[in-house]
């Protein structure tokens, strides 16, 4: 047995008989398959005009996670301080206290009040009748409506009013602290009352644009907007110019394209293949109820760049093949019969790497998963099936032979130079200088984190005006728009008990000594208030009393956001200086060691609602499937490749460059500021899947070669003479197509595009040069002679 045999699978006779077997059935079928495919086709691109943009709180947040099963059970109490979108109202031209602003206020807050999907009952600002003040007279305590109902608009009623502003504590929550603004807190529903569907944060954003933010500019008013739903609309209402860079890469691959293989048919043939992948996978996805999240619009590009990496591989093997004399039908039923093995097992690997994401328990990254696999099981059937049968047709035009003819007959220096990898001098060197890359990866991804690392909107750039608008409210109002809130739980009607509220002071006190906590706000607070005022506004009485009649009293009239009508649950809110994934962690764990220190008895301590607390329930669930999903994907990738080669030996030889890149990946990541989270999941698992298609058509190549005798290097050689060119072209022009991201206004668009440019170029690399070295040192020095 030749000593190579170890790197190399044996023909399996059932693989062999499939093979040979779907091969005639698709070539002497040809009519019939461009027939059943352009049925489907025209089916599916009917289907995928109905595609929506989707996009669902629910789905952004992982609800099988304690933090998050705690604030479903609590929602109706909490929503106020969960999914709430905060429309500040700006006068540019001076403080609020006018006759003219009050009114535009007033109107803003009627327009916001019937837009589909406000929680209407939870909708708060200075108009509404749950703002109210509060004071301690020498006749005891007064209230009040912030502003009254004898409002007329005169200065005397104004002064009322920016008096009352005061007494209600106001300033700095829902007044701006120089007066120049106020808020309308939003709370969103989860489904839209009118059709009981989830609520369409596209149509809310883009009705808030319309009917508030763009009529109130007209009447010189500024509006700024925070909050998720924001987030979610600006980036699908980002989509035409992600689109409009989809369509530049697609251009700029094709000319790369025509300029490697000089034949505008292949050329065409393959761009079109690859659209139609594109466009039935989006017809799939409107045929199975889904939408297009806005964390899954870059997919459709994603499978765009696999078929291209697969389509090139076809084409170069096609010009081969038709170069040695064959006609157009027999080169493509030769190049078929030698790639749909190491191409179909490229692609499930590819699926796996999408696959893997499952179990990541968060909606969205779900989706993305069954998205990107969707597209890779149709790239399966256009780019095995319906692509050689196109060419078959399409043939290769003179031009392009003409350029086949010069590669043939060119020496080829650079691969020449390139073959001695696989020289145990060298290759030695190569494994050695890619365990210190290691090395200097692990140590760089140490700084990597999970989560955001920005404030506001990390998906977006400092100059946007989502970004502007946040650190607007930042600068002009004291609390913080990351909210952390804890549920503070007691059995019913017990919540005002003193033992409560003694312990819930104490975790009010420990977490204010918490980094990043800035204020707390709770029913507890208010109480204590109440007892004060009831008491002449001594400070001295500004405690807990263990006369429940007492604290029942101070209890009467809190806000309902404060305490349910049960008296069971108290939210605790945390207003945080930013939502970094260090403070978030920090006050997590805060809650938790307070928990663990005190007895609480029939209290419970619950964590976390508020958009800082989910954010948190997010980063932990990301933090323990991160590690999870890349075991699975490298596994189960490793077991697809080891089904195919039958070698261990193969199989390290192929992953092991793909293990550095993901390491070095992460370093860059981390170097770069760039959190793990849902935008950037998706390019790790897809950069194994695009490494490994390159590694398998190489060797696969290589193999044919060794069974022909030839020893490892020439094997090599010729390997990259061919497939190696597609692996080298793919890798540069994939590069340079993502290249042009780095220009899109979406930040996280761009930070993608880099992190893809480095995976297409470092898998290349790792695919041409580490690979051959450690299989051939792995082959032993009988199989390289």
């Amino acid at each position: 047995m030749n000593a190579h045999n170890n790197l190399q699978p044996q023909p399996v006779g059932v693989v062999q008989r499939l093979v040979g077997f779907t091969e005639r059935a698709l070539f002497r079928n040809r009519p019939a398959v461009l027939l059943l495919f352009l049925i489907v086709s025209l089916l599916l691109c009917y289907k995928a005009l109905d595609l929506r943009p989707d996009a669902s709180f629910s789905r952004m947040i992982p609800t099988s996670h304690p933090f998050i099963q705690n604030y479903l059970k609590f929602e109706d109490v909490l929503r106020p301080q969960s999914n709430v979108v905060r429309v500040v109202v700006e006068n540019p031209k001076g403080e609020i206290f006018s006759r003219e602003f009050m009114e535009t206020l007033r109107e803003v807050n009627d327009r916001v009040f019937y837009i589909p999907g406000v929680d209407r009952g939870n909708l708060k600002s200075l108009w509404t009748p749950n703002a109210v003040w509060s004071e301690v007279t020498t006749e005891g305590v007064r209230s009040g409506r912030v502003i009254p109902d004898g409002y007329d608009g005169s200065d005397a009623s104004l002064a009322q009013v920016r008096q009352n502003i005061l007494r209600a504590n106001l300033l700095g929550s829902f007044v701006a602290n120089d007066l120049r603004s106020a808020i309308i807190r939003v709370p969103l529903l989860e489904n839209d009352p009118q059709t009981g569907q989830p609520l369409d944060y596209g149509a809310f954003t883009q009705t808030l644009e319309k009917q508030v933010r763009e009529h109130f500019a007209a009447q010189g008013v500024q509006i700024r907007v925070v909050g998720f739903a924001q987030i979610i609309g600006d980036l699908l209402a980002a989509a035409t110019d992600i689109a409009t860079f989809f369509a530049i890469t697609v251009v700029l691959i094709s000319v790369l394209l025509y300029l490697y293989c000089r034949c505008w048919r292949s050329t065409a043939v393959t761009v079109l293949t690859c659209l139609l992948t594109v466009v039935a996978q989006l017809g799939l996805l409107s045929l199975l109820g889904f939408g297009l999240d806005p964390y899954s619009i870059l997919v459709p590009f994603l499978i765009f760049a696999i078929g291209i990496s697969h389509a090139v591989q076809n084409i170069n093997l096609m010009m081969s093949e038709r170069g040695q004399g064959y006609t157009a039908l027999e080169a493509s039923r030769r190049t078929f019969r030698a790639l749909f093995i190491p191409g179909t097992t490229a692609l499930l690997a590819d699926a796996v790497g999408f696959i893997a994401l499952l179990v990541i328990d968060i909606g969205v990254i779900r989706q993305l998963a069954i998205t990107a696999s969707i597209g890779v099981f149709v790239a399966i059937f256009t780019k095995m099936f319906l692509l050689p049968v196109l060419m078959s047709y399409v043939g290769v035009s003179p031009r392009g032979m003409l350029q086949e003819q010069q590669r043939a007959h060119s020496s080829w220096p650079v691969f020449r130079r390139l073959s001695a990898v696989v020289e145990p001098r060298i290759a030695v060197v190569l494994v050695l200088a890619s365990l210190v890359l290691l090395g200097l990866g692990y140590h760089a991804r140490q700084d990597l984190k999970i989560g955001d690392l920005d404030a506001g909107a990390p998906e977006f750039r400092p100059q946007a005006r989502y970004n502007q608008d946040n650190a607007y409210l930042l600068k002009h109002y004291t609390t913080s728009t990351d909210l952390y809130v804890v549920m503070f739980s007691t059995p019913k009607e017990q919540c005002s008990r003193f033992a409560a509220a003694d312990l819930a002071n104490q975790l009010e006190r420990s977490l204010l000594q918490v980094d990043g906590v800035e204020s707390v706000s709770s029913l507890y607070r208010t109480m204590r208030f109440g007892i004060l005022a009831r008491n002449e506004g001594n400070p001295k009485w500004a405690e807990f009393s263990r006369d429940q009649y007492v604290m029942n009293n101070a209890r009467t009239g809190a806000p309902s956001e404060l305490v349910d009508p049960d008296c069971s649950v108290a939210p605790i809110s945390l207003y945080l200086r930013d939502h970094k994934a260090e403070t978030l962690t920090r006050v997590a764990e805060a809650v938790e060691r307070f928990t663990r220190e005190h007895d609480t008895g029939d209290f419970r301590i619950l964590q976390a609602a508020g958009n800082a607390g989910i954010e948190a329930a997010t980063n932990r669930v990301i933090e323990t499937s991160e590690k999870l999903m890349l075991v699975l994907v490298f596994v189960v990738i490793s077991l697809v490749v080891l089904w195919e080669f039958k070698s261990l030996k193969v199989t390290f030889a192929l992953m092991a460059p793909l293990y550095l890149s993901t390491v070095l990946c992460e370093a860059v990541m981390a170097q770069m500021g760039l959190g793990v989270k849902i935008a950037t999941l998706p390019v790790i698992a897809l950069g194994v899947g695009i490494g490994v298609d390159y590694g398998i058509y190489l060797y696969s190549r290589m193999e044919g070669f060794l069974h022909q005798g030839l020893s490892y290097r020439a094997a090599y050689f010729e390997a990259l003479k061919t497939t190696g060119t597609s692996v080298a072209f793919t890798g540069v022009t994939l590069a340079l197509g993502v290249a042009t991201w780095t220009f899109s206004a979406l930040k996280f668009q761009a930070d993608m595009g880099l992190l893809l440019v480095l995976l297409f170029l470092w898998n290349m690399v790792g695919a041409l040069v580490l690979l051959p070295a450690i299989a051939s040192l792995l082959a032993g020095r009988k199989s390289r002679g």
